[in-house]
């Protein structure tokens, strides 16, 4: 038990630097929790973390390293992923005034604009589709554990890397629904649409140059 906690530890520590790191699912959840409030933010932050135990259930399974050497499976990946963003970006730069919603949205009239299902697919698909998971999870995984570790082992690794990385978006999304936070988003209202607009679109063109390994 102390190998494994000795292995999962250095494991976690590389993945809690690069988690942090700004990228797709970052401004998913702030755009989430400025426009839509923290309910949808906190349950985008689960769709992100169980699109986590996607990637590392495949890298386990060996699916991983097909895709990363398959051209034709990660360009697929690639385009989808890239399509997706540049989506979102779109759709993020048609939009019009935002209206403060409540930080904190109950049942009701309000709750029936934006679905939980639609929430968690928002986390899940910005991540599942993004083929730098591949490229990551394959030599974090090949690196930092061993081939002797069981899988079921493997597998409660990314199950407690998926509870951090919700815990750190649930984090996000509770500092960018504060009331002081969001009002000033808010008031930038089409600047902010604009920016978080051009950063997926950004992202998306970004994506796009990833090459296989």
């Amino acid at each position: 038990m102390t190998q494994y906690a000795f292995e999962f530890a250095g494991l976690l520590a590389v993945f809690s630097v690069l988690m942090v790191v700004p990228g797709a699912d970052f401004v998913m959840v702030v755009r989430q929790s400025v426009v839509h409030g923290r309910r949808a933010a906190i349950i985008t932050s689960f769709g992100i973390g169980v699109s986590l135990l996607f990637h590392v259930s495949y890298t386990i399974l060996g699916i991983g390293l097909i895709v990363s050497k398959s051209l034709l499976l990660f360009s697929l990946i690639k385009w989808a992923g890239a399509a997706y963003l540049l989506y979102l970006g779109v759709m993020a730069l048609r939009a019009g005034p935002m209206e403060l919603a409540p930080v904190d949205v109950q049942d009701g009239d309000e709750a029936k604009e934006i679905s939980a299902m639609r929430c968690f697919l928002a986390g899940f698909v910005t991540n599942a589709l993004n083929p730098k998971a591949v490229l990551f999870f394959l030599p974090l995984f090949t690196a930092m554990v061993s081939h002797e570790t069981p899988a079921a082992v493997k597998g409660v690794y990314g199950l407690l890397m998926a509870v951090v990385l919700i815990t750190w978006f649930v984090g996000v999304s509770m500092f960018f629904t504060m009331a002081s936070v969001r009002e000033r988003f808010v008031a930038w209202g089409r600047w902010f649409n604009k920016a978080t607009g051009m950063i997926f679109i950004g992202l998306g063109v970004k994506l796009a140059t990833v090459q296989a390994g």
